[in-house]
């Protein structure tokens, strides 16, 4: 017997990639691990960050925070995706989404915000429903690495 493969449907590749397998299509820029980078960071498209961020990042997109990140930064965003470390606010037009093992400190304020089982979360919830978020003010602030966020960045 002559197994026949043809007629079976298969899936498009472009329609099995999930959402953020999409938004990784269109990296605009990366933070690698090991990399240090201080200041005020505004950008437009995707970034995906390994490393250690500390001030503000701005985008109307998407940032994307691996498991190794540390970031220690007011963000303000379209969508943030997080598997790593963040002390401090995070404030998106879109949506949050914190998937394990993250550590969040801070508030975080969006339209739509999911928690995945192992994820943590220390701070206030803030949600929009369908409001339009407005760009706060850049005030920046003096931030400093605390000794448990230094210990896990050195790891």
């Amino acid at each position: 017997m002559e197994d026949n493969y043809q007629d079976v449907p298969r899936e498009e590749p472009e329609a099995a990639l999930t959402s953020e397998l999409k938004r990784l299509r269109n990296l605009q820029a990366y933070v690698g691990k090991g990399v240090v980078f201080r200041g005020q960071l505004s950008y437009e498209g995707t970034i995906r960050v390994d490393g250690t961020i500390e001030g503000e990042i701005q985008t109307n997109d998407c940032l994307l925070i691996g498991e190794g990140a540390v970031v220690l930064a007011r963000v303000i965003a379209g969508t943030v995706i997080c598997k790593g470390q963040v002390k401090g606010d995070i404030i998106a037009r879109e949506r949050v989404r914190l998937r394990a093992p993250a550590v969040v400190t801070g508030s975080i304020t969006a339209t739509i915000i999911s928690f995945e089982e192992g994820a943590q979360f220390n701070g206030e919830v803030t949600m929009t429903g369908n409001q339009v978020l407005e760009e706060p003010e850049y005030q920046p602030e003096v931030m400093a690495i605390e000794p448990e966020l230094a210990a896990a960045q050195a790891s």
